[in-house]
């Protein structure tokens, strides 16, 4: 076989299509065609193409993972059930014909792979994505500490790390019931249903009892 057609993707100008006996076969990251050493009229075995076509899914998955992480910080748990969900067959309409098909998920050593490179440029990091959800989450809505510590434990987050994490933050409950208090209190007429709501947001009753005291005090 021999590689006869190196040519750079009208849409994205970092990967390159690679034909094969004037067939297209392929695709790869610019980085991926010279670390691999790809030269157009090379001739390549079945298994150099395997390795080439393996790469390829590797530098489609890490390039996605990587807009992934980027949208916000994620947890551990959240990028490997990321990535779990790519090696899984998914299924699709066809453009031409309209029927559904299957398309095959990437190997779960390549979601490996991709999960250890994200790791080693350090885009996983718990104690990071803690911080961010605790700095971050609800910030004008309010949310309350325990809250705040169960959706992270969800997240698969160790609980030293979040500890850690809710020790370092200025937020306190009051000032965050505060705020809820503020933005809902006039949807409820009865007051016993508020309190049972301000409970179920992870207040505790002495917090919901002063809270709401110093808001009627304030006219609010």
């Amino acid at each position: 076989m021999k590689i006869t057609s190196i040519s750079v993707q009208a849409k994205n100008p970092n990967r390159v299509n690679l034909s094969i006996n004037g067939k297209y076969r392929l695709s790869l990251d610019i980085y991926q065609l010279t670390e691999l050493g790809i030269k157009q009229g090379q001739e390549i075995s079945e298994e150099q193409l395997a390795e080439f076509e393996g790469e390829s899914a590797f530098g489609k998955l890490y390039a996605r993972a990587l807009e992934y992480t980027m949208l916000r910080p994620h947890s551990t748990r959240e990028i490997r059930d990321y990535l779990w969900r790519k090696t899984r067959v998914t299924k699709y309409k066809s453009r031409k014909t309209g029927e559904i098909k299957e398309r095959e998920g990437v190997s779960q050593s390549i979601a490996d792979r991709v999960f250890e490179r994200l790791q080693q440029k350090g885009y996983i990091n718990d104690e990071s994505f803690a911080r961010y959800w605790v700095e971050n989450r609800n910030q004008t809505k309010g949310a309350s500490r325990r809250k705040l510590q169960s959706e992270l434990q969800a997240k698969g987050v160790e609980r030293r790390i979040i500890d850690e994490a809710l020790a370092s933050t200025a937020r306190n409950d009051l000032e965050e019931i505060t705020k809820i208090i503020a933005k809902k209190r006039s949807k409820y007429s009865d007051s016993q249903k508020f309190m049972a709501y301000l409970a179920r947001q992870g207040f505790s009753y002495d917090d919901i009892k002063s809270a709401l005291e110093d808001s009627t005090l304030a006219g609010n």
